[in-house]
């Protein structure tokens, strides 16, 4: 017996998916053209927002905190808004894998999308399945070299695009292509090119899988979220066993559907054999489906052996009667409540859009010293008032303050003028003095409640925020 512990590392097999057409492929393929065409020429859209603003329809401006979205202007303190997008992706994410498996990540998954991408040059320049097997196994020489050269070079192209485009979306897009081109762009742009163009090209190229088993956690969560209901691709083996080659066959047991033509195994990107059940690295992409239900048509038998089906309905099926409609497992308690929940984060996200106002202030005590005692006996206290101007033009803001008490407002270097012009689509840091005379209650007592405004002069447009006034009673 050896002393040699075992390895716990197991080489990757390669897998070289076969070509197939049918539905889940078609589909597939539209999903790949959109989601690419979306992310590569996004942001070369423009948008008019004014002279003062970016034309960039969707543009992350980290210099001034901004993410634009079309119309929508989201700034750094409203983050809410991209928090409540992720929750509902999230909760998207959880519902739709509830509802239908691992569709996102058979789909719309940026590893699977690339990955399909990859696939096809690789197709297109090394040959289908078998070709690519006998290549693979050949000895290196001028031929292979040429080959794999040359689908090493596409793609390296789709990596740096891939890289390019994220770039795009921090600045403006000609003029940054402008500036890569000349080399006058900044360096982090080019490191963040080439990060991305290196994880495009190893993972869409030689990862591939392995990303999807050992490296993306979400094949270990989609159990919690699972269940019998589920619509899910699986193998009708009550109709499909015993197989064509199997012993039980060959001793004269029914043969099933199943002819063991090994093409479901084939077609799959996952490498694995949908018949052995449910397995941790199936991504539900259906072209094990596409496969089958071809070989079924050539053999005259029904197409469905290998099926989005919910596992609940087994034994309805095995007894030969029709399986639930595919919208009532759809339709469960479980999928409703996210549902509820995913809608109720988007309407309360579109209300906070819509009654979010143009202009704003944000109040700031200084608190050291809490009060300043002036020679005349009055109590000041000093306030930071940022204001915002969210407006494509500039604007006058009024300032006052409302209190059950008497209180002055004063404007640092604007002296007893209560107005100052804030710049278009920008935040201006204004101090702020209030005075409590000697004869005012708010001068001797701890803490006087009051609320400071600001006013747009054109519009009359206003917000306000409360605060509090320190007095001498106050420690």
């Amino acid at each position: 017996m050896s002393d040699t512990p075992p390895s716990l590392y197991a080489a990757q097999e390669p897998v070289f998916p076969r070509k197939v057409k049918g539905f889940f492929r078609t589909f597939k393929w539209w999903i790949m053209t959109v989601t690419l065409g979306i992310y590569y020429l996004t942001p070369w859209i423009r948008w008019d927002r004014g002279p003062n603003l970016p034309d960039q329809a969707v543009l992350i401006d980290m210099v001034h905190h901004r993410f634009y979205f079309f119309w929508i202007e989201i700034w750094s303190h409203e983050f809410y808004f991209v928090a409540g997008l992720l929750i509902m992706a999230g909760l998207g994410l959880f519902l739709f894998t509830s509802a239908l498996g691992r569709v996102w990540c058979g789909y719309a998954c940026p590893q699977t999308v690339w990955t399909d991408l990859f696939i096809l040059v690789e197709r297109w320049i090394e040959g289908d399945r078998n070709a690519r097997v006998r290549l693979w196994n050949a000895k290196w020489n001028i031929h292979k070299w040429r080959l794999r050269l040359t689908k090493w070079l596409v793609w390296l192209g789709i990596s740096l695009a891939t890289g390019g485009a994220w770039v795009f979306y921090f600045a403006d897009a000609p003029s940054l292509l402008s500036n890569l081109v000349t080399f006058e762009a900044h360096f982090v742009a080019y490191i963040t090119i080439a990060i991305l163009t290196a994880t495009t090209f190893l993972f869409g190229g030689f990862m591939r899988e392995q990303v999807c088993i050992y490296m993306c956690p979400w094949p270990r969560i989609q159990a919690a979220m699972m269940d019998p209901e589920t619509i899910t691709v699986a193998y009708r083996d009550w109709r499909g066993e015993d197989r064509k080659n199997s012993q039980a066959a060959k001793d004269g047991a029914p043969q099933g559907d199943c002819i063991d033509c090994m093409a479901c195994v084939n077609v799959c990107p996952m490498g694995i054999d949908i018949r052995d059940g449910q397995q941790m690295e199936c991504i539900t992409c259906g072209l094990c489906i596409d496969a089958c239900d071809d070989v079924m048509t050539k053999i005259g038998k029904p197409r469905g052996l290998i099926d989005y089906l919910a596992l609940a309905d087994e034994n309805v099926e095995r007894a030969g009667t029709e399986p639930r409609p595919i919208w009532k497992h759809i339709l469960r308690p479980r999928t409703i409540l996210y549902t509820v929940m995913w809608s109720a984060i988007g309407v309360g996200l579109v209300y906070a859009l819509f009654i979010r106002s143009d202009i704003e202030l944000t109040v700031s005590p200084i608190r050291n010293p809490t009060y300043v005692l002036q020679s005349d006996g009055a109590i000041r206290n000093i306030y930071d008032v940022r204001l915002r101007n969210k407006l494509g033009e500039d604007r006058q803001f009024h300032l006052n303050l409302t209190s059950a008490e008497i209180l002055r407002i004063e404007l640092e270097g604007e002296g007893r003028l209560l107005s100052i012009d804030v710049p278009a689509d920008s935040t201006v840091l204004q101090r702020v003095y209030v005075t409590a005379r000697p004869q005012d209650d708010a001068a001797g007592q701890a803490a006087t409640p009051l609320r400071l405004w600001v006013e747009d002069v054109e519009s009359g447009d206003s917000a306000s925020q409360a605060t509090v006034f320190n007095g001498k009673e106050s420690k």
